[in-house]
C-alpha cells in the first residue's frame, strides 16, 4: 500500500519511540456502521473508577428499555451513567471478562429490533452548567481509552485558560479518531467548542500528528487565532497527557500533578463528538466508533459498533480471519497500552476504541531473556525513568528501591518494553512496583 505523504515539521518532546505506525490497514476506510446485535451485554464498569467502584443498576430482569435509557448510575465522583443500547428486554445480569481477564457485571438485553430510544432534549443555546450537566446525563467519558468521566474535566478546581485536544493518535493501528476528523468534521468541532464554552476558554489547540494529512486539511478551514492546529511529530507517546502539552504549549506538569495544575484541559478527538452529540442531537453514549484492524483480519474498518455487542460478532462483520492467515495475539486497544485478550468473550464499549487481530509478522511471542544492561529503556522513557533499575528493585522485592526511583511517575506507556532487546516485562514490573508500594504504604 501506498504510504501517505505527511506534513512537514512537527513539535515534539524528549524521549520517546517510533514503532510502525501500521495505520495502512484503516486509515483509508471510512466510518461504516455495524447493525445492533440481537443480544448486548454491556458492561457495567465502562469509566475510570475501575472495577472497585461500585454503581448502580436500576433495571431487573423482565423490564422494558429503550435505546439510550439508563440502566446503571454514577455512585462515585469517577463514575459515569450506562445507557442501554438497544431496545428491547432486560435478561438479567451476567458476569463477563472484560478485556483486562476480569469478571465484571454486564446487563444483558434481548433487542426487539424496534429501535425505540430515548432522546435528551436538544440544547440550541446552552450554558456551561447546561453543557456539564448534559454531559454528565450522557454518560460521556474520555473516549481515548482512559474513561474518565468528562463532566467531571470540563469542572477543573483551578481556572484554566487553554483546552487542548489530543488529535495525536500516536498508538499504532488505531484510525478512529482521525476517520472522525475527517467524516465528522463539522460535528467534531462544534463538539470542541461547546467543551470550550463549558470551560470558559476562548484558546483550543489541535494536537495532531504529521502523519493525518487529510484530516488536518479538513480542519485547516476551521483555523483561526483562537482555533488553532499544532503540527505534531510523528512519535510515541505523542497522546500522553504531559508529552503532548509540552510539545503542543511547552508547559511542563510537575511530578503528581495534571495539566489543569498548568492551565490547560485535555481531551481527546471522540469524546468531543459525543459532547457534540449529547448536546445538539440529545444521545447518549451508547454507541462508539472502532477500529477494527491487524494483518488478521479480512475487511479492516473503522466502525460505529453499539455498546456490549460481543467482538465475536464483530470479527465476523468484518469477514472473519483473513484466509491463510494465522492470528496469535489479539489486542483490545493499541499494541502499546492495550490489553492482550484470551479469547474474544470481552465486549464493545466506551473504553475499547480498536481490536487488533495480529499475526506471527506483526508481534514478538519469545520470551523474555536476562537483561543485557544496554540502558536503551532510559534514554528512551519520555518519563526520564530508569525502567531497568525498577525492574531489578522489583526481582529483588525491593519496593522502596522502586518508590526511590519515582516508578509512580511512570504513565506505562511501554516505551521500554518495545525497546528492550531481551523483551523484559518491563511495564509489568513497574505495575506490580506501584501496587506493592500502595498496598505497603510505603
Amino acid at each position: 500500500m501506498a504510504k501517505k505523504k505527511y506534513l512537514s515539521g512537527g513539535k515534539s518532546f524528549p524521549g520517546g519511540a517510533y514503532p510502525n505506525a501500521s495505520k495502512y490497514y484503516s486509515e483509508d476506510e471510512e466510518i461504516s456502521l455495524m447493525p445492533a446485535p440481537k443480544t448486548v451485554y454491556i458492561p457495567v464498569v465502562q469509566d475510570s473508577g475501575g472495577v472497585w467502584a461500585k454503581r448502580e443498576i436500576v433495571v431487573q430482569a423482565g423490564q422494558a428499555v429503550k435505546k439510550g435509557q439508563v440502566i446503571a448510575t454514577i455512585t462515585n465522583w469517577n463514575t459515569a451513567n450506562v445507557h442501554s443500547s438497544v431496545s428491547g428486554i432486560v435478561k438479567g445480569i451476567e458476569k463477563r471478562s472484560n478485556p483486562n481477564g476480569i469478571k465484571i457485571d454486564h446487563i444483558v438485553i434481548e433487542n426487539d429490533g424496534k429501535e425505540d430510544e430515548v432522546l435528551l432534549p436538544i440544547l440550541n443555546d446552552p450554558s456551561a452548567d447546561e453543557i456539564i450537566e448534559r454531559v454528565k446525563e450522557a454518560g460521556v467519558v474520555g473516549l481515548g481509552g482512559a474513561g474518565f468521566p468528562t463532566h467531571v474535566k470540563l469542572k477543573p478546581p483551578s481556572p484554566v485558560d487553554s483546552l487542548l485536544i489530543n488529535a495525536a493518535e500516536c498508538e499504532p493501528y488505531i484510525t478512529c479518531d482521525d476517520r472522525i476528523m475527517q467524516d465528522l468534521t463539522e460535528k467534531f468541532v462544534e463538539g470542541v467548542k461547546l467543551m470550550a464554552k463549558a470551560l470558559g476558554v476562548e484558546k483550543i489547540y489541535i494536537g495532531i500528528e504529521v502523519n493525518k494529512p487529510d484530516a488536518y486539511h479538513a480542519l485547516k478551514k476551521y483555523e483561526t487565532e483562537n482555533f488553532i492546529l499544532v503540527k505534531l511529530k510523528k512519535k510515541y507517546p505523542q497522546g500522553a497527557e504531559k508529552q503532548l502539552l509540552y510539545a503542543s504549549l511547552r508547559r511542563k506538569v510537575p511530578v503528581g500533578k495534571f495539566p489543569g495544575d498548568v492551565g490547560a484541559i485535555i481531551t481527546n478527538v471522540h469524546t468531543a463528538l459525543s459532547v457534540y452529540l449529547a448536546v445538539k442531537e440529545g444521545k447518549a453514549s451508547y454507541e462508539r466508533v472502532t477500529t477494527i484492524t491487524g494483518g488478521g483480519v479480512t475487511r479492516p474498518a473503522n466502525i460505529w459498533i453499539r455498546n456490549g455487542t460481543p467482538l465475536e460478532e464483530v470479527l465476523a462483520h468484518c469477514g472473519g480471519i483473513k484466509e491463510g492467515e494465522q492470528v496469535v495475539k489479539i489486542i483490545a486497544g493499541g499494541p502499546m497500552m492495550g490489553s492482550a485478550m484470551i479469547d474474544l468473550e470481552p465486549v464493545a464499549s466506551k473504553l475499547v476504541s480498536n481490536v487488533i487481530f495480529m499475526t506471527p509478522a506483526e508481534t514478538f511471542t519469545d520470551k523474555p531473556t536476562q537483561c543485557i544492561s544496554c540502558r536503551k529503556c532510559i534514554s528512551i522513557c519520555p518519563m526520564i525513568l530508569m525502567p531497568v533499575m525498577i525492574d531489578d528493585c522489583v526481582e529483588f522485592e525491593d519496593y522502596a528501591g522502586a518508590k526511590a526511583y519515582h516508578v509512580n511517575a511512570c504513565i506505562e506507556c511501554g516505551c521500554c518494553a518495545y525497546i528492550c532487546p531481551a523483551k523484559r516485562a518491563l511495564i509489568t514490573s513497574m505495575r506490580i512496583a506501584k501496587d506493592k508500594i500502595w498496598e505497603l504504604g510505603l
